[in-house]
């Protein structure tokens, strides 16, 4: 399943109201990879990470995201996941 399918935006999330949504963006980077980090510590299924995936796939710049990954695989990740 791809799960960016079904999204085209994200929806509004009442912690973010303003029009500039780069916290928001960056909260649902952070919530989907501790989220994975959570359930996969347990032996769970990640199904319900995907939802924090849509939402920052649909809302990060490309360019942000491969940032922040190249950083997670260094060791250099500056959020707390």
């Amino acid at each position: 399943t791809n799960p960016g399918q079904g999204y085209r935006t994200a929806p509004f999330d009442a912690r973010f109201p303003n029009t500039n949504q780069n916290r928001h963006c960056w909260q649902n980077y952070l919530d989907y990879h501790r989220c994975l980090k959570a359930l996969t510590a347990k032996g769970e299924k990640v199904t319900p990470c995907e939802w924090y995936y849509r939402v920052y796939k649909s809302m990060c710049p490309i360019s942000w995201v491969t940032k922040w990954d190249e950083q997670r695989e260094a060791g250099t990740f500056p959020g707390k996941i």
